[in-house]
């Protein structure tokens, strides 16, 4: 590709270095995730490609060294360290707990075969001579010439052998799962089959080179432009499935916390709020949710002492009637019989101000089961998922006429 300036691969460089960018702080968090590292290095060397690659760099490399071409054999390098990159993440990645020891074996073979090839291709450049400067057109130029020849086919041998392994290991793969990781594979996939297209173009300029041929367009042009493509089209689905992660999970956490508002609500009067986590507009979403939890627990805590077994027996035998599920069914019962609690605790909290609990019971969950008076001893859930349901049943006609009732015995007094 004639690109003077260098700027079709210093930008999608500089795009991948802003990906590296929000990758480092985990690995700093976690050196030895081999994982990740395998994700860093494979940034690493993807952008030291896209740089290296540049006429600007390649001409700079020149003249720093004084040898002409001698940028060749650092790009050559580097893609063949790209190559092994990827296939070194996916060893890394399709791999379990349970199959670290063989993913560890294969991750050794595969830098050691990686390691050899690059050897190879600088050694192969000290015994060839290339005196004249050829940015743009070295693979061509010297298709014919002694250990230069070597070099170039070494390295385009191990690129496409890269490019079918990762396509095989991709592939068989995406069979096996979905969403954000199968997408991401479908991606990488894509990517090696550019590689392996660039691969083709750059054998078919070489072999017309020796039959005396001019196909450098395909070298130079072509094959270039598919292989800046391929690099971007590989990193994203390497990062999609990492960022459809968090992603996933920074809804989630929103969700939960939207649908735990109104049980939040409901026991908002019997909270005791020593601490608060989520004081600031800029507190993370997990900072809210654990808060919320917390101060629910706290008021569950509180009117633990007015839940009763025989309101929840009720609630349970009125939600059965109506065509809902298990987990619902149990959930409107729990929900009605703390519904009925809170409106107790209201009653009689004046009473209870010298005995309500000072602190928050802890931000992992309250102990089970709850022990009430000589009238019951009631469970309620404590974990995430059985707070959501409770929350959502607070809005049922159930919960509302025991509420109601509870509220207009209340009335009475």
């Amino acid at each position: 590709m004639n690109d003077p300036h260098g700027l079709a691969f210093y930008v999608p460089g500089s795009f991948l270095a802003l990906i590296l960018g929000t990758r480092i702080p985990a690995l700093w968090r976690h050196p030895q995730d081999r994982l990740l590292r395998s994700v860093c290095v494979l940034l690493t060397t993807s952008i030291g490609v896209f740089f290296s690659c540049a006429v600007p760099t390649m001409a700079a490399l020149n003249r720093l060294t004084g040898v002409p071409n001698a940028a060749a054999p650092i790009v050559y390098s580097l893609l063949t360290a790209f190559s092994g990159a990827n296939i070194l993440l996916i060893i890394h990645w399709s791999r379990g707990p349970d199959e670290a020891d063989r993913a560890a074996r294969w991750a050794r073979r595969c830098m050691a075969a990686t390691a050899a090839v690059i050897v190879a291709v600088n050694v192969l450049f000290l015994l060839g001579d290339t005196p004249v400067e050829r940015l743009t057109d070295l693979d061509t130029y010297y298709a014919s010439t002694p250990f230069i020849r070597e070099m170039i086919l070494l390295y385009l041998l191990a690129h496409t052998t890269a490019g079918v392994i990762g396509s095989f290991l991709c592939a068989r793969w995406a069979r096996e799962v979905h969403g954000g990781l199968k997408a991401g594979l479908a991606l990488i996939t894509l990517g090696y089959l550019l590689n392996l297209s660039y691969d083709v173009l750059k054998f078919s300029a070489i072999g017309a080179r020796w039959t005396h041929r001019d196909w450098d367009q395909l070298s130079t042009h072509y094959a270039a432009a598919l292989a800046s493509l391929s690099a971007l089209v590989a990193g994203l689905g390497f990062v999609l499935p990492l960022l459809s992660q968090r992603l996933a999970a920074y809804w989630d956490m929103w969700r939960r916390f939207y649908q735990l508002r109104p049980l939040w609500r409901e026991l908002r009067e019997a909270m005791h709020r020593s601490i608060d986590l989520a004081a600031g507009p800029c507190t993370p979403i997990e900072i809210r949710v654990t808060q919320l939890e917390s101060d629910i627990h706290d008021g569950i805590l509180a009117v633990s002492p007015h839940l009763d077994a025989r309101q929840r027996e009720r609630a349970l035998e009125e939600a059965r009637r109506s065509s809902r599920s298990a987990d619902d069914v149990v959930a409107i019962a729990d929900a009605a019989a703390l519904a009925h609690a809170v409106v107790v605790w209201g009653r009689e909290r004046p009473a209870e101000k010298d005995t309500a609990p000072a602190g928050l019971p802890g931000l992992a969950g309250l102990p089970g089961p709850f022990r009430q008076s000589h009238r019951s001893v009631l469970t309620l859930p404590d974990h995430p998922a059985g707070l959501v349901r409770m929350s959502r049943a607070l809005s049922s006609d159930v919960v509302k006429s025991f509420r109601d009732a509870a509220a207009l015995e209340d009335s009475r007094r």
